[in-house]
């Protein structure tokens, strides 16, 4: 899963992308209400985390932007500010929660789960396909014949992968969701994080593979025994 935080304070910017990375969350920083607009634009993140109080454009204005143009994204708030009259502007404007700084790092992270569980899962946070199950709560991969806990880089692809079975994800799209689109890392990372995940399917006699189409990228698929 991919975040922005939007965050003029640097060095708390600092910090909460530290605690979302080592929560196996993907996350990128701006500093001032533009840059999140011209970031969101490229529809690669799964939720938001605006500070009300930044140059250029405050969070508010920016989550107003949002909804007026029809982007339903997730979006937590996040201020200095305590007064109930700017959290009810803050709801009132779109957004799905509200934290005050400071804040406890568990609460942060609860709530980020919360504001962007889906329905479907309804409250479920295992994924499944075929005989493998991937926990996102304890970023576990597993089947009946053993689990890994999996790194940060590795959960994101499978979580796309096990988001989107049968579906063809290209290599592009796995480095703009996982690495961010300004990311200066080389195209083979993919292949690399790929040939990690296979081994561990491998490992766990997984009935679901991850299929490489030539020049255009992976899909997870059944293993050729589980095929009608």
């Amino acid at each position: 899963m991919r975040l922005l935080l939007a965050e003029d304070e640097k060095s708390l910017s600092k910090a909460i992308i530290t605690i979302l990375q080592k929560n196996n969350y993907s996350a990128d920083a701006v500093y001032n209400g533009k840059d999140a607009l011209d970031y969101l634009s490229s529809g690669n993140y799964d939720a938001v985390i605006l500070d009300i109080m930044m140059p250029e454009l405050d969070g508010i204005s920016v989550l107003k932007k949002l909804r007026e143009q029809g982007n339903t994204i997730p979006v937590l708030m996040l201020t200095a500010k305590s007064e109930v009259d700017d959290k009810v502007l803050g709801l009132d404007s779109g957004a799905n929660d509200y934290l005050t700084k400071p804040f406890n790092t568990k609460e942060l992270l609860a709530r980020i789960r919360a504001m962007t569980r889906s329905q479907s899962e309804q409250g479920d946070s295992k994924m499944r396909f075929q005989n493998i199950v991937l926990d996102r709560s304890t970023f576990e991969l597993s089947s009946s014949n053993g689990n890994f806990r999996l790194a940060n880089k590795e959960f994101q692809m499978m979580e796309m992968l096990m988001s989107n079975p049968h579906c063809l994800i290209s290599t592009e799209r796995f480095l703009e969701k996982i690495w961010g689109y300004d990311s200066d890392v080389e195209i083979n990372v993919v292949w690399v994080y790929i040939s990690y995940l296979r081994k561990k399917l491998s490992a766990l006699h997984a009935k679901a593979q991850i299929k490489a189409h030539r020049n255009a990228g992976y899909s997870l698929e059944e293993t050729e025994c589980c095929k009608n």
